[in-house]
């Protein structure tokens, strides 16, 4: 008999109803795999007892028999892994005994890529009255999600540094990193937004692997649920279960998602943007339309003036002929 036994037959024994000592090596308590008695409650005919060097059960109402390690098992998984670590360690498993050896099954380990973003500030460790940070915070993105995005003081420099795109850094100046990811987390690519409002070029968008789709948040979806494809990264951070274009046109039907709803900017003046709906209508895809009392340009806009943009986006999808009917009202080109 190991003391190993005796002290798991402790730890597991307040589970054990009418649980009591006879005597030594031998325990007295109602069945736990039968129940014993449904009649007399304070009936027990379960047994554990010494046999030689090891502990054993037996219920003499159901004739149900087992070693000590396996009515462990049986009891309590976790504390049965427990008491075959305490015996591996002790060399009382394996061959010639009642106990397996456990089994030892070890992740394969995952090596982070390298992430660029990392030798920047992010907007979240910023001082209140930097101007990145209250950008960001005046356009009602919270604290947590400030932490997904980085200062860069020198964008020109700092790009050519790990990619060589352009010719002269002169007149560089500083943007919000907004980086894209697969769905594994892997940065492939990042946007630089500008802080100058007069800037020409508000959004760079720099590929570092040219291979892969211009789409922000991928991998926060869930590609089970209907995905939201949206126009601007930061009107994305608003609506559950998004990505967002980044400038161009992706064929999204590579993806192979089940289900997925363009959402573009409330412009309904912008030919470009009605030229893409009617296309994507034709092909049969979902879009949003947005109603007519809806004023605001996009849906950081409408989240500013406190419209519930959840409610709007569900009772604003349409396709085939309803989308093309609503389109036609929407539409004032």
């Amino acid at each position: 008999m190991s003391y190993l036994d005796d002290k798991y037959l402790g730890l597991i024994s307040p589970r054990l109803g009418k649980f009591k000592k006879i005597r030594g090596g031998l325990y007295n308590f109602r069945c736990p795999y039968c129940g014993d008695s449904q009649k007399h409650k304070n009936k027990a005919r379960g047994y554990i007892y010494q046999n030689k060097a090891d502990y054993n059960f037996k219920c003499h109402n159901c004739g149900m028999t087992r070693s000590f390690t396996y009515f462990l098992k049986d009891q309590d998984r976790p504390l049965y892994d427990e008491y075959l670590m305490e015996r591996f360690k002790d060399g009382l498993t394996g061959k010639g005994t009642v106990t397996p050896e456990p089994k030892f099954t070890f992740p394969k380990p995952k090596f982070r890529k390298k992430d660029i973003c990392d030798e920047l500030d992010k907007i979240s460790e910023l001082n209140t009255s930097h101007r990145a940070k209250k950008y960001l915070v005046n356009r009602g993105i919270n604290e947590d999600t400030l932490s997904k995005f980085y200062y860069c003081p020198d964008f020109k420099r700092w790009t050519n540094k790990h990619k060589k795109i352009f010719d002269n850094t002169e007149h560089d100046d500083d943007r919000i990193i907004i980086p894209l990811r697969d769905t594994e987390g892997n940065l492939f690519g990042y946007q630089g937004r500008s802080l100058d409002p007069t800037s020409k070029m508000r959004y760079i968008t720099v590929m570092l692997d040219e291979d892969a789709p211009k789409l922000y948040g991928l991998e926060k979806i869930n590609t089970q649920k209907p995905i939201y494809i949206l126009e601007g990264p930061f009107d994305s951070l608003f609506v559950e279960n998004s990505v967002a274009m980044c400038g161009s046109d992706v064929d999204i039907r590579a993806f192979g998602w089940s289900s997925y709803i363009w959402v573009f900017d409330n412009e309904p003046r912008n030919r470009e943007i009605i030229t893409r709906i009617e296309r994507l209508i034709n092909r049969g895809d979902k879009v949003v339309i947005w109603p007519s009392n809806i004023q605001e340009k996009d849906v950081n806009e409408m989240i500013l003036a406190k419209h519930n943009i959840c409610t709007i986006l569900e009772s604003s999808t349409y396709s085939e002929l309803t989308a093309k009917l609503k389109l036609n009202l929407w539409k004032k080109v």
